[in-house]
């Protein structure tokens, strides 16, 4: 299977398309939500502030997770300016976020639940924003390693590949709408549905990117992201089963 190649320049426009088109898609939907659960706008006082931290908390970790990924870059840092600041990673803008979301609460003294109504959004905004990555091919850097499968993917180096952006896509499809069909058994235990999504994304891209070619070995073979995942879930995940053990 062979897909075209673009330009660096062109696979930039279509990745930064593809990037924004997702995040507002995402904000549509979690206005959407809440309006269904007749909860007030994300415009509120409390609320928004609350938005803003997440926001704010997704762009910073968004940035220090590629820098992790790639810390070589650090070594010319002028030369390779304009990469390390248009760099992205959904771990990173998760993990961030939830942190910004958590600070927020604090801060304004909010103690309901926000995390639930991100599910949905963030299962169709990574779906979005992928779909943008695997169009950027080779310059995007998500592509995975060679592969001998039918479906690899000639990204136009003439190598067939892992289409890691797609196997992305089809994890947060099956494992977030396993989530929402199964909203009943966590709806006595609010925010456990994003505990779940979250700790299972973690855990997944722990796995798939052993897929892809290793920009920085931290060790054992892992990367930067793989890494961040596993601190992660040294820290998240007993939080999720705890919780999850009062329904079970």
């Amino acid at each position: 299977m062979k897909s075209f190649a673009l330009s660096p320049s062109a696979a930039h426009l279509i990745h930064l398309l593809f990037e924004w088109l997702a995040i507002a898609i995402g904000v549509q939907l979690y206005r959407w939500q809440r309006a269904q659960h007749q909860q007030s706008g994300i415009l509120v006082s409390g609320h928004f502030g609350v938005v803003i931290a997440c926001i704010l908390g997704a762009a910073i970790g968004n940035k220090m997770v590629f820098w992790i990924e790639y810390p070589y870059l650090w070594k010319n840092v002028e030369a390779h300016l304009g990469l390390i600041f248009s760099g992205q990673s959904i771990v990173g803008g998760l993990i961030g976020g939830l942190i910004g979301v958590e600070i927020g609460k604090k801060l304004l003294q909010q103690n309901q639940s926000t995390g639930d109504n991100f599910v949905l959004p963030l299962i169709v905004s990574t779906t979005v924003g992928r779909i943008g990555c695997f169009l950027a091919g080779l310059s995007d850097g998500t592509y995975g390693n060679s592969t001998s499968m039918v479906w690899g993917v000639d990204f136009g180096d003439g190598i067939l590949r892992h289409p890691t952006q797609l196997y992305d896509i089809l994890f947060v499809c099956a494992w977030g709408i396993y989530l929402i069909k199964s909203k009943k058994r966590w709806q006595s235990e609010p925010g456990l549905m994003f505990k779940l999504y979250l700790t299972g994304y973690l855990i997944w891209r722990l796995f798939i990117d052993g897929f892809k070619p290793l920009p920085f070995d931290y060790g054992f073979g892992l990367s930067g992201i793989q890494i961040t995942c596993l601190v992660s879930l040294a820290i998240y995940l007993p939080v999720t089963i705890r919780q999850l053990r009062k329904i079970i």
